[in-house]
């Protein structure tokens, strides 16, 4: 292939990618006009449209499809979106907001167990970034130790150098610490898979098979912990610590 067939077809690329990026704009504020109207079922469509063509991933597009959903009293479709929208904004208050008025709807009142000890104290930690934050954060605090690093190696003053270690050694412990905190958020995000339950009415077995023991009936809305899978069951942690397995076609995984 030639340079000159390569280049046109770069342009080609990016026109087709620029033409995405305005389609699914104004899809989007198509959808939210049709919201502003009452329109909502509508807006639903305009909104699972973009998502669906153009594979685009947003929290403002999950989070205002699940506003629609609300709106609509369909409460597995709201919960599930309001939580793909926290995955990606995670900690947005507008939306934790949104989905405790949305959590009102389900039937289940699964207690939810808190987490305590120093694990806990680690995750309290570790949570108030995601890691793409603490990435960034990371970055930033290299940066000021390398800056430290170049101040003690050039300065000629005993005290200055004296300073300059000091902060390098400050910057290094930070520095430390976030990458740690960092790996540990990506670890809990990867383990981490919350999923929604989909069907009217869904039954936690003891075993993954319809002949296991029933442990708990589960309603639309409820959210369940991905463990493991087996065949077309999936093994579920309830947020009250209990477990059990359940028919992977009634719950949608939210990541």
């Amino acid at each position: 292939m030639s340079l000159t067939e390569n280049k046109m077809k770069n342009i080609l690329y990016l026109f087709l990618l620029i033409s995405q990026v305005f389609f699914a704009q104004s899809s989007f504020e198509k959808g939210n006009a049709l919201y502003q109207k009452g329109q909502y079922q509508e807006a639903v469509q305009v909104y699972e449209d973009i998502i669906k063509e153009n594979k685009q991933q947003s929290a403002e597009l999950y989070f205002n499809l699940a506003n629609s959903y609300y709106k609509l009293n369909k409460v597995a479709p709201s919960i599930y979106n309001y939580e793909k929208a926290l995955v990606l904004k995670p900690n947005d208050p507008e939306t934790l907001n949104n989905l405790k008025f949305a959590k009102k709807l389900t039937i289940d009142e699964i207690k939810e167990v808190p987490k305590v000890g120093f694990a806990k104290l680690i995750q309290n930690f570790t949570g108030i970034f995601d890691y793409n934050q603490w990435a960034k954060i990371s970055v930033g605090i290299g940066f000021l130790f390398l800056l430290s690093f170049i101040g003690y190696y050039f300065s000629q003053l005993t005290l200055t150098k004296r300073i300059y270690f000091v902060g390098m050694f400050i910057f290094l412990v930070a520095l430390i610490i976030s990458v740690s905190a960092g790996m540990s958020e990506k670890s809990h995000f990867d383990n981490d898979r919350p999923a929604i339950v989909f069907s009217e009415l869904s039954e936690l077995r003891s075993e993954p098979q319809k002949a296991g023991s029933s442990i708990i009936l589960l309603h639309e809305g409820a959210k369940v912990f991905v463990l493991e899978t087996v065949g077309k069951w999936k093994k579920v942690e309830l947020t009250d610590g209990t477990e059990g397995w359940i028919d992977a076609a009634t719950i949608q995984e939210v990541k």
